[in-house]
């Protein structure tokens, strides 16, 4: 797969990078271990950003265009296609690997070669490149069960970026799956079904960056993120089957996440534009019941107890959602 004398590949799919894509592409290659190549995935740049990757000239550096248009999670999945060396890597476009990211991820998977995912600690940073915060502390070892119970939680920081893993079994887990819209969740399916073929190691040092952007939650509608909760849910159900220590954690935590989603999406198709509607607000609530079923079969849940998802159905129609929305905007 790939050079043998080369161990890393790092995959950067993109669409018009802009200036975030330069200092994305500049952190990598100034990296402190040179045996890496970058994978560039551009789906129709207009922007110059092929253009100026290509001028770089470095022979690490391998460009993959896409003959037409393509949607994120088409682009995403032709990472499953490349000619990957031994352990890879994905990064969003707006992402800083710092200049030992290679150099201790290396470390990580000496230290444990039967892991089967690989992750450091890191900074959250803004649209100006400065730092929020940096992650939630995380220990050195998660099992796939204690990495969902985490997230369910809310306990640690888990993003697209940053996470290692062998190329083979990526491909094997059938990389960034396409069944989700606009890739929401899809990263936490590939790390749950990688992190159960081992564990899931974690650096201790801080090696990258993940940026926020205020107006990532305006432009993801409500309609993707329920569509793409339900094939969760649905994964996650799979899986009960499958990991006795992923059933348990469904079990005493499941509820906890079914609520959280609940409410919060609930929410959010409040905000979405009618134009991107499918769904009403009681139509999801319902679903959410349904998905109880097969996600914590046997128990009581009831979500429109909790009186803020009894508030997003109260004002899901044309008056109600005017009043949220001037209540948002004064709110903020």
């Amino acid at each position: 797969m790939g050079n043998k004398m080369i161990k890393y590949s790092i995959i950067l799919p993109v669409r018009n990078g802009g200036r975030y894509v330069k200092e994305c592409v500049q952190s990598i290659m100034q990296q402190t271990r040179t045996d890496f190549n970058l994978l560039v995935l551009d789906n129709c740049s207009t922007d110059g950003t092929l253009e100026w990757i290509q001028s770089l000239k470095d022979p690490r550096i391998v460009c993959y265009p896409s003959e037409k248009s393509l949607s994120i999670e088409e682009n995403w999945n032709r990472a499953l296609f490349l000619p990957k060396n031994e352990f890879m890597t994905l990064i969003g476009h707006d992402d800083l690997l710092h200049p030992h990211y290679l150099q201790s991820m290396d470390a990580l998977i000496k230290s444990h070669p039967v892991a089967s995912l690989y992750q450091a600690h890191f900074n959250f940073i803004d649209a100006a490149g400065k730092k929020i915060r940096a992650c939630r502390p995380m220990k050195s070892k998660f099992t796939a069960a204690e990495f969902l119970q985490g997230e369910f939680l809310q306990s640690i920081d888990s993003m697209g970026t940053g996470y290692m893993m062998r190329s083979l079994d990526f491909d094997a887990a059938g990389g960034m799956t396409m069944a989700y819209p606009r890739l929401i969740f899809a990263d936490y399916a590939l790390w749950v079904k990688l992190a159960a073929k081992g564990y899931l190691a974690v650096s201790p040092e801080i090696l990258f960056s993940y940026r926020l952007h205020d107006s990532v939650s305006k432009l993801t509608n409500g309609e993707d993120y329920q569509q793409a909760f339900g094939v969760y849910v649905h994964f996650l159900a799979g899986f009960r089957r499958q990991d006795a220590e992923i059933s348990a954690v469904l079990d005493r935590y499941g509820k906890v996440f079914l609520s959280y989603f609940t409410e919060s999406l609930a929410h959010r198709l409040l905000k979405t534009p009618a134009r991107w509607r499918q769904t009403s607000v009681r139509g999801y609530i319902d679903r959410c019941r349904k998905y109880a079923e097969i996600l914590i079969p046997g128990q009581d849940f009831r979500p429109s107890r909790n009186i803020r998802v009894r508030l997003a159905e109260w004002l899901d129609n044309p008056p109600g959602i005017l009043l949220f929305r001037a209540i948002k905007k004064i709110t903020g």
